[in-house]
């Protein structure tokens, strides 16, 4: 390893057998430089870093240049560095020294890439460095070549006994791990003797493990070799084995290597894993579909589009976030808010995308997505369970998963990859202790977590509504709002949809014209995609109707072919026009489960309005029926003056024994009539869910159906617009 003498440049003693750390109780302290003479020593500052070559806790000494073990809680694997310089204080005011990272074979994510002729006990020097405080020291490494290995320990394994025990290494390659690039191999002793030599070997590493894009001349990857692996650890040293190991390549076929247009190799890469959505397969026939067929396919929701208009300005805010936290390795929240149907989810991800291909390209540090949707959870706390896996990659319970994020995140963390966590539906994931959005709004904010949460979420204030203001105050959430389309943005996204479907089916009026109604209602772009996609199919279905079947033909039909009267169809354009859209939007407004709403009496369209307010009041999907109560009382009181006073009717019954404060009390004890039953019947119809189908204050309730349901029932409800609620 290089090590220095107890005279050089330190004027400290050093004995090698100070290999352990020292009491824990000793601080940390610097190691100076030796000074020349005494006059200089005084005049030289104690605090300049630059003068500081070493720290010392108790019997233990580090220097720069030395390889050391730093701690891993909760992993068995050897996190191994080399000491680059020391800093002062680092950003919480702790001594910390800059550390230059080893890696093992399992810290290497592209399997398809990564050598199989890795030891047991091999390490690939890296170009990744970071700063971690010198408490995460944990005692000497010692990293040496495998030939210089089979010399000490002929045996090929080091001893029980001996203090080099689980502390040493071979490294003969270096790594570039994230983007699976290799040196070639070398002999440790001859590229690295000391301190002198880091930046000599920063350079080799950096030089023959950029991404291969960048690359003039490709390295062979791993499946352009030949190498034998023996079938025991044992084997791996012997000199036979390091006969082995030096491979040479073989024979390249003809196509080895994916060319794009540009004629570059593109680096084989896991995907990243989105949440999966139902998505529609073309059939191979789809460029010769008919062109009411490929405008149904691309207005369909889940059909991807190639951009996303009109959400430029979020998607560059959204990116520059993310970008920097990742850039910086530093936690983030960022809280994504917006009405349904106004492109947050598909933003992030495409963000994440073009970040993704930003790794690709070597341009940014590698990263870890998750996506954690609530609507597809049973339990909220499983998302603990979901986020483990995708850090290391096992499967433990949500109880488990939970202990060990925690100690994850409290402890230091060498070589931690930033993981962006997007958690859609947030509203889903809301529990009675809020314990779950508390702790994925508290871990990004834990020091070197490097956790980057994209909450996402239909409420501008759900976590004040749901977590205390003095939690709420100091989590540091940034802030994103998506608005609602307006119509003309409307327009121009379903205008893009319709890019390339020829005859120009769809008028623009008719685009227009749902446009506007949709932004008058919700400005969702779901909607409105839906609405124009149904218009499609009964413009196609009305050309269809007009057209006589060639193969049997109607006796009508040959009448009037032998008159000369040609049948007239009923578009005879094809087109989807305004009265298509309205024809659409009508089917809509008169589905069985509109015409069961609008049917519906009033106290049962004042439960549903009634917790369609406090949903959007609270911000929360669940309410109890007590609340429910609450605010049908508070709309009664507001529409005092019409007939529906005689709805409400006392619950306390007046009784000579009753006291004064009961007597108090019974104006408060109000409560519509037939509210009661008028909840178990919606629950029996499916319109809500409560909780044991028994109408108590406790019991919990929510809607079983849409939110735009009940909007678009009761918009024009002259009953539940005089009580003062609209939609």
């Amino acid at each position: 390893m290089g090590r220095r003498s107890s005279t050089a440049v330190t004027g400290v003693a050093r004995d090698d057998s100070d290999d352990e750390l020292g009491i824990d109780d000793h601080p940390w302290e610097w190691v100076y430089r030796q000074a020349q003479t005494p006059d200089s020593a005084t005049k030289r500052k104690r605090n300049d870093q630059h003068d500081i070559i070493g720290a010392r806790m108790g019997t233990f000494e580090c220097y720069i240049g030395d390889c050391v073990l730093l701690k891993a809680e909760g992993s068995n694997e050897a996190w191994v560095a080399i000491v680059a310089g020391f800093r002062e204080t680092d950003d919480d005011g702790d001594k910390a020294a800059n550390f230059l990272w080893f890696s093992t074979e399992k810290e290497i994510r592209n399997s398809d890439r990564k050598r199989k002729d890795f030891l047991p006990n091999e390490l690939y020097i890296t170009p990744s460095s970071d700063v971690n405080p010198l408490a995460s020291i944990n005692g000497r490494a010692v990293v040496m070549s495998q030939h210089e290995f089979l010399r000490r320990y002929p045996n090929s394994k080091v001893p029980r006994s001996s203090p080099g025990y689980n502390k040493t290494f071979i490294c003969r390659r270096g790594c570039n791990t994230r983007t699976s690039t290799y040196t070639d191999e070398f002999v440790w002793e001859d590229v690295y003797s000391n301190k002198e030599d880091i930046d000599d070997l920063l350079e080799l590493v950096q030089s023959n493990t950029r991404s291969t894009r960048k690359r003039k001349h490709d390295a062979p990857l791993e499946a352009d070799y030949v190498a034998t692996r023996p079938g025991q650890d044992d084997d791996y040293y012997s000199d036979d084995a390091v006969r082995r190991t030096v491979t040479t390549p073989r024979k390249r076929q003809k196509q080895t290597r994916v060319v794009t247009p540009s004629n570059r190799r593109v680096v084989v890469k896991k995907a990243l894993e989105f949440t999966p959505l139902a998505t529609r397969t073309l059939s191979p026939s789809y460029h010769q579909a008919s062109p009411f067929q490929i405008a149904r396919a691309q207005l369909h929701v889940a059909s991807v589009p190639s951009s996303l208009p009109c959400r430029e300005s979020e998607f560059s805010l959204v990116y520059s976030h993310l970008e920097a936290a990742i850039t910086d390795g530093s936690g983030a929240c960022i809280y994504i808010s917006g009405t349904p149907g106004t492109g947050k989810t598909a933003t992030v991800r495409e963000v994440v995308s073009k970040l993704d291909e930003a790794v690709r390209s070597d341009e940014l540090d590698d990263f870890i997505f998750v996506e954690i949707n609530g609507m597809k959870i049973t339990d909220p706390h499983q998302s603990y369970a979901m986020l483990w896996e995708a850090l290391k990659g096992q499967r433990v319970s949500p109880s488990q998963a939970l202990d060990l994020l925690e100690r994850e995140f409290n402890n230091p963390s060498p070589r931690r990859v930033p993981c962006v966590v997007l958690m859609d539906e947030l509203d889903q994931l809301v529990t009675k202790n809020q314990s779950v959005m508390y702790n994925f709004f508290n871990w990004p904010g834990l020091r070197h977590s490097r956790l980057i949460v994209l909450a996402v979420a239909n409420t501008m204030d759900l976590p004040e509504r749901t977590l205390s203001n003095k939690i709420s105050s100091r989590l540091g959430l940034t802030r994103i709002t998506f608005p609602g389309y307006n119509h003309e943005q409307l327009m121009k996204i379903i205008q893009s949809r319709l890019e390339g479907v020829p005859g120009n089916i769809v008028e623009p009026d008719a685009v227009q014209f749902a446009s506007r109604k949709v932004a008058a209602v919700s400005g969702d772009a779901r909607r409105a995609l839906d609405i124009c996609r149904r218009a499609v199919e009964l413009a196609e279905a009305d050309v269809r109707s007009t057209e006589p079947d060639p193969a049997t033909p109607s006796k009508r039909a040959r009448a009037r072919a032998k008159g000369g009267e040609a049948e007239k169809p009923k578009n005879p354009k094809g087109k989807v026009t305004i009265s298509t859209v309205k024809r659409a939007i009508n089917e809509a407004t008169t589905s069985p489960l509109q015409q069961y709403l609008r049917a519906l009496p009033f106290a049962s369209k004042l439960v549903l309005a009634s917790l369609l307010v406090r949903n959007e009041r609270t911000g929360l999907p669940d309410s109890t029926y007590g609340d429910i109560m609450e605010e049908m009382n508070r709309a009664l009181i507001i529409d005092a003056g019409s007939r529906r006073v005689s709805l409400l009717k006392r619950t306390a019954k007046r009784s000579s024994r009753a006291d004064v404060t009961t007597r108090r009390g019974e104006s408060m004890l109000v409560r519509p009539a037939g509210i009661s039953t008028a909840a178990v019947d919606l629950t029996g119809a499916g319109i809500i869910i409560l909780e044991g189908q028994r109408a108590e204050r406790p019991s919990k309730i929510r809607l079983a159906v849409g939110d735009e349901e009940i909007k678009l029932a009761f918009r024009d409800d002259p009953e539940i617009r005089a009580l003062g609620i609209t939609f």
